[in-house]
């Protein structure tokens, strides 16, 4: 492939690329510390919508906007899934919230009282009611459920709880649908977490189906943790249904895609494309809190450092990285993707934006649009959306 020929095809890649927004993230969140405000913040999911439509006209690439239940619930789903359509949006991924119920202290789904065992399973089942009205495709499932202490609850039969409710929640998807559970490698449970690694995740959905897939927060791992690697074998087992991009230099910081190591987010956007991913049954979306920065442009930012891993991981010469790797050329191989990690993509990618009808520099149009002088003006009154700590 010549150089001209390599270009465009990266270029036609970036383009069909779709990145989701979280809308959690357009709202007040932080640590369990503390939660800084800050003017202009959505109030509805509407006015979310709104600030996710923002991030899509600068970027073109950021179509699907995640929901959270109860965070985002409104009367009508349907309404809200037109007025998404109005603003050239969709709705992307329901994401359920079994964890901030006083009921959930002991756990949601694996709690040893039946009682609350079926309320948690009510509310996933009505998540997947919310699918149906907004014509979402994806359910993800994210537990805290864990024991803080030896002895607290008999590990084996958590297990048992957890599978019987992801069975029952399996039977209720739709055609089309598909469940993606999320795994935490601790926090807040501290002890045993009932869902802690993506082994744990995959055993389950490999029993429950092809409609059961792994998604993995680049955030929820250990120190030291090769994802990549983690990355490529659910590729292999055809179990990897997306991811929630953020940034960890320690724990589940929730900060920017790419901001603590674009290096790593390089080496998996790689495998993701080696290993047959980059499609749409591949969901990336972003999962990230922001509390001393800017929302939007935080977001848009977000999206840019995917995208710039994204074009320097289609840029990785496949021919010579494979030839290097036969005749055990280590340094060579490793070269092959320096060379590209290395490669400044961003005039690349920016001319990608503009055939896409977007902007080369979100960030500087973003606050040339005077939209979050706009928002700040409009958004008085009202109950911010987010949580406190």
């Amino acid at each position: 492939m010549t150089g001209r020929s390599a270009v465009s095809a990266v270029k036609a890649a970036l383009k069909s690329q779709a990145v989701e927004t979280p809308s959690w993230a357009f709202g007040n969140s932080g640590t369990r510390f503390k939660v800084f405000a800050q003017q202009g913040v959505p109030r509805t999911p509407k006015e979310k919508l709104a600030d996710a439509a923002r991030v899509h006209a600068h970027t073109g690439v950021a179509p699907s906007v995640a929901l959270h239940i109860p965070w985002d619930r409104v009367d009508d789903y349907g309404a809200l899934a037109g007025y998404a359509s109005e603003l050239g949006l969709r709705i992307g991924a329901i994401n359920s919230n079994v964890f901030q119920d006083d009921d959930y202290k002991l756990g949601s789904v694996t709690h040893p009282d039946a009682a609350v065992r079926r309320k948690a399973l009510g509310h996933l089942l009505e998540c997947v009611d919310i699918m149906e009205a907004t014509g979402s495709r994806d359910l993800k499932l994210w537990f805290s459920d864990g024991t803080n202490y030896p002895g607290q609850d008999d590990i084996s039969a958590r297990q048992g709880r957890l599978g019987e409710a992801l069975a029952a929640v399996y039977e209720r998807l739709g055609e089309g649908h598909r469940m993606l559970l999320e795994y935490k490698l601790f926090e807040p449970a501290f002890y045993a977490t009932d869902v802690p690694d993506w082994g744990t995740a995959y055993a389950h959905c490999l029993k429950l189906g092809e409609k059961a897939q792994v998604v993995v927060d680049t955030g929820h791992h250990a120190p030291g943790t090769n994802i990549e690697f983690i990355v490529a074998m659910l590729l292999r087992e055809k179990k990897l249904g997306g991811f929630d991009f953020n940034s960890r230099f320690y724990a589940d910081d929730d900060l920017m895609a790419g901001a603590a190591d674009p290096f790593q987010l390089f080496r998996i956007m790689y495998e993701v494309i080696r290993g047959g991913g980059y499609t749409e049954d591949t969901a990336f979306m972003l999962d990230q809190c922001h509390n001393i920065e800017a929302k939007i442009p935080a977001i848009i930012r977000s999206v840019m450092n995917v995208q710039e891993a994204t074009a320097k991981a289609l840029l990785v010469d496949a021919e010579a990285l494979a030839a290097a790797q036969r005749t055990g050329d280590v340094l060579g191989a490793n070269a092959v993707l320096m060379d590209a990690f290395d490669t400044d993509v961003r005039p690349l990618v920016a001319e990608a934006r503009v055939e896409l009808g977007a902007d080369a520099d979100p960030v500087a149009a973003y606050h040339a649009s005077g939209y979050g002088e706009k928002i700040v003006a409009e958004r008085v009154g009202g109950t911010q959306a987010g949580w406190g700590a």
